[in-house]
């Protein structure tokens, strides 16, 4: 990377300026995420200027790109070719950047047959609290070298540092896409999840609420028509399909809004992170599943903790985006003593003097 671009010059000595001046940073591209997490606190460090995508290899299925980067600039020029981020980064705004789909790891409804962004990303390009550039990773997918130092960037709200260039593995595009819709009872649709995980099927997302069971094949043609006939239900006009996934990953759908509005009553918009085998959660609320069982939306009146207990005897934890309580109950379930360990080594060893997004993750580092 060439040091005496004005731009990535400009983050350089901001960042040098603040760590003299003791003086926190918030690392911001769009802001469209600024809802997830801590209440962002800080300077801003707005990274938008430092943009473009320096290298694409179409044939070889990777991209590097920056961080300031448009989201959607990034996915049109895939498009062009044919190919796309395979795990749907939500963009919650016009103004999403690849540095935000870094930071905040969240991914769409393919995550669970394409895998996260984490998975996708092979390398980066970081500028630490000392002020240091430090590469981790390869632009190819055999190379594993610092795999895992570049991933720990994935979702850590840029209270590492600040990630500069990410390389990122691309797939195609699939050849055909059909959507059906199952009514089933909650139950009964983690059972046929289940059921059909076993089995090579390219049911590729998946959403159940309000007793209606949704699922997406994505794959060959061939593949597609087999599995559709099948799995039976009732098919969705390619069109509505489209729309429901979008809304979908842009939480802009019926289920989110009403979310949204509860939260900002007494209600709490929560986050379970579960294995998708597990059974239905015996908690009061409206649930909308994802990602084969694995991804579990709840609206609730209930207290934080009993939330979070219900979520840990499944084997998960649950995460509060929206609501009143989540200044007191914190955005994410509290570490256990020696993980709180691990993350301030980590803390302390890319961000020794605190200035990258200060409370971002969890209160205190």
């Amino acid at each position: 990377m060439e040091t005496n671009e004005p731009a990535l010059q400009a983050l350089i000595d901001r960042v040098a300026a603040a760590r003299a001046d003791g003086e926190p940073l918030c690392i911001r591209g769009g802001g469209s995420k600024d809802f997830y997490g801590e209440a962002p606190r800080g300077a801003l460090l707005d990274t938008r200027a430092f943009r473009g995508t320096p290298s694409y290899e179409p044939t070889e299925l990777v991209v590097t790109t920056r961080c300031g980067t448009p989201l959607a600039e990034l996915e049109a020029l895939l498009a062009e070719h044919g190919q796309r981020l395979p795990f749907e980064p939500p963009h919650f705004g016009a103004g999403a950047t690849v540095g935000g789909m870094v930071g905040a790891g969240l991914s769409g409804p393919a995550r669970a047959s394409a895998g996260s962004v984490r998975d996708h990303v092979l390398g980066l390009t970081l500028l630490n609290g000392r002020g240091e550039l430090l590469s981790f990773g390869g632009t190819v997918i055999k190379n594993v070298a610092g795999y895992d130092v570049s991933r720990l960037m994935v979702g850590a709200l840029g209270t590492l540092g600040l990630v500069l260039e990410v390389s990122l593995k691309v797939l195609p595009m699939p050849r055909a896409t059909a959507t059906r819709r199952f009514e089933l009872d909650q139950a009964s649709a983690l059972a046929r999840l289940a059921e059909w995980g076993g089995q090579p099927l390219p049911v590729d997302a998946s959403a159940w609420w309000d007793g209606n069971l949704i699922v997406r094949l994505s794959g060959a043609e061939a593949a597609v028509k087999s599995a559709a006939v099948r799995l039976g239900g009732e098919p969705v006009a390619d069109a509505s399909a489209a729309g429901f996934w979008e809304g979908l990953r842009e939480q802009r759908d019926d289920y989110f809004v009403r979310a949204r509005h509860a939260a900002e009553r007494d209600g709490t918009l929560w986050r379970l992170a579960v294995p998708q085998t597990a059974p239905p959660l015996e908690l009061e609320g409206e649930f909308l599943i994802e990602w084969h069982g694995g991804q579990r939306w709840l609206v609730t009146t209930l207290p934080a903790d009993k939330v979070r207990a219900a979520a840990a005897r499944a084997g998960g934890h649950a995460t509060l985006l929206h609501g009143k309580v989540k200044a007191e109950a914190g955005a994410f379930t509290p570490l256990a003593g020696p993980l709180e360990r691990i993350h301030r080594a980590l803390k302390h060893s890319f961000d020794p003097d605190g200035i990258f997004n200060p409370g971002r993750l969890y209160p205190g580092f």
